[in-house]
């Protein structure tokens, strides 16, 4: 992550523990019992009989793509290794076995069987330079200019400034711009950020008061919910723009700036929802709060590229519609400006969050090939959803989704369940246009994996809000099922309002 973003140490401590766990002698015996698990399912899936998979008489290549899908849930769910780990394992496997470069012998032809149509192996390497890809590399190629420049820390001071020093007020700042932070920057460089200005408030407050709970959750909440604002303020929101805007599929384009239109009040509301719930679980014994936040800020002609690029970026981003460009080409536009200028070097290019771009393509990767190989029209066909209510199919995705995200990490449930759906939905339009369609099933999940964050392992800004030892799991539980019922209903009643009213 950002080393020379403030609150980085917080961020190394958390990898430390997380080292320490899993050089334990309980965690290596759980690790290899799940890699077993794993690799027993996906040689079962792989060898065992084709009609026993349910799927009818599919091909050799179909096959073998269950058995790697199979393979991606359990590595995801179980945690074997880091979930971009297997998402670079599965691109890697499905390039050796399902692409037509394949290995020579996994290319012989089964006389009983039909072989399947294999992948294009270069649409499987596509995916690490996906348009979505380079949307989050521009993101983080500003955070990184942000934090060399100061940008982020004058930012912080300006804009908690008019919450004055009313302890809820503060609380109330500490939200809000937590949230408009991560819409645009990694929530969990936001969340590391935040906390390191909130150190020296929180040793501050009384030990025996509630308020230093609410403080230290606002920060995970407000990253979380935050994200939901922009496209690109979490993973599971570009997977989703991905498949609605693919000009070979759903086609819909709907741009950065659409989407902020109707998510950003959304946000801004869940924010508000999230701070009369702190407000009232965990109320102030100390009644006002000096805010002191330490950093640099630079001067000089470097600053004011970073300014005025972050500026534009975000206005183009925002005015995608009527420019006619897209946001994933804008995008290119503070990488191109700052490696010029020479804002950004070769050094800070190791500081990118590559984990997470790889982890996205991983999930790319997996929707490819359930489309080319066929196996997602197979899927559709094998479950009867039409006879599924629509209702159903939209609000027991999200459920799904939303229990699945608090367990692993937000961007594998959102890479496992979209390219799926997209297909289903796709079959189902009729049904689902009076509930508003195919947007409310995929932006939906979307939406569901942001407002999923009840454990500490739910999300990495939990974890790192957990570390500060301020925060109990139960209370991290209580507020964090309040806000996810309260966002989730409110949430698929704006989508929903929205589609049916042909504004999405």
């Amino acid at each position: 992550m950002f080393k020379s973003f403030q609150g980085f140490h917080l961020l190394e401590e958390v990898q430390q523990l997380k080292l320490v766990k899993r050089l334990s002698k309980q965690h290596y015996l759980k690790t290899v019992i799940a890699l077993c698990i794993a690799c027993i399912a996906f040689f079962t899936a792989w060898f065992v009989p084709p009609h026993l998979l349910g799927l009818g008489d599919i091909s050799v290549i179909e096959q073998r793509v269950v058995a790697i899908f199979i393979l991606a849930v359990l590595m995801w769910i179980l945690e074997v290794v880091p979930a971009w780990c297997t998402s670079v394992l599965i691109i890697t496997l499905l390039l050796l076995t399902v692409s037509d470069n394949s290995l020579w012998f996994l290319r012989e032809l089964d006389p009983a069987r039909v072989m399947g149509k294999v992948v294009n192996y270069k649409t499987l390497i596509a995916t690490f330079a996906d348009p979505i890809i380079m949307l989050f590399l521009g993101g983080f190629i500003l955070a990184i200019a942000a934090t060399k420049t100061g940008l982020d820390v004058l930012l912080a001071k300006v804009m908690l400034k008019p919450f004055g020093t009313k302890s809820e007020q503060v609380l109330l700042g500490f939200i809000l711009v937590t949230g408009f932070f991560s819409m645009f920057i990694s929530n969990t460089a936001t969340a590391a950020m935040m906390l390191a200005f909130l150190t020296p408030v929180l040793k501050a407050l009384p030990s025996d008061g509630k308020g230093r709970i609410a403080l230290a959750l606002a920060i995970p909440l407000a990253a979380n919910i935050g994200g939901i604002g922009t496209p690109i303020g979490t993973p599971p929101n570009a997977i989703a723009l991905k498949y609605l805007n693919d000009p070979e599929g759903l086609n819909m384009n709907i741009g950065f700036g659409e989407w902020m239109s109707y998510m950003f009040p959304f946000a801004v509301v869940l924010l508000f929802i999230s701070w009369l719930i702190l407000r009232f679980l965990y109320p102030f014994k100390q009644k006002t709060i000096h805010l002191k936040i330490e950093g640099k800020t630079q001067k000089g002609p470097k600053a004011w590229i970073v300014y005025i690029t972050f500026m534009v970026t975000i206005i183009m981003w925002m005015s995608d519609k009527i420019t006619g460009v897209s946001a994933n080409v804008i995008a290119m536009i503070p990488i191109a400006v700052f490696a010029v200028s020479g804002i950004i070097t070769r050094r800070d290019l190791e500081e990118i969050n590559w984990s997470v771009l790889w982890m996205v393509s991983g999930g790319f990767a997996l929707g490819v090939a359930l489309n080319e190989t066929g196996l997602a029209v197979r899927l559709v066909e094998s479950i009867p959803f039409g006879t599924w209510s629509p209702l159903l199919m939209i609000l027991g995705s999200g459920l799904l989704c939303w229990i699945m995200a608090n367990f692993i990490s937000h961007t594998a449930t959102a890479s496992l369940l979209i390219p799926i759906l997209a297909v289903v939905g796709t079959s189902m339009q009729d049904q689902l246009a009076a509930f508003g369609g195919i947007q409310t099933l995929l932006i939906g999940v979307a939406l569901s994996s942001s407002l999923s964050m009840l454990l500490p392992i739910s999300t990495p800004p939990n974890a790192l809000a957990h570390a500060t030892g301020l925060i109990e799991q139960k209370e991290m539980v209580k507020t964090g099922l309040f806000a996810g019922i309260i966002g989730l209903i409110l949430g698929y009643i704006l989508l929903i309002t929205l589609g049916v009213h042909g504004l999405l």
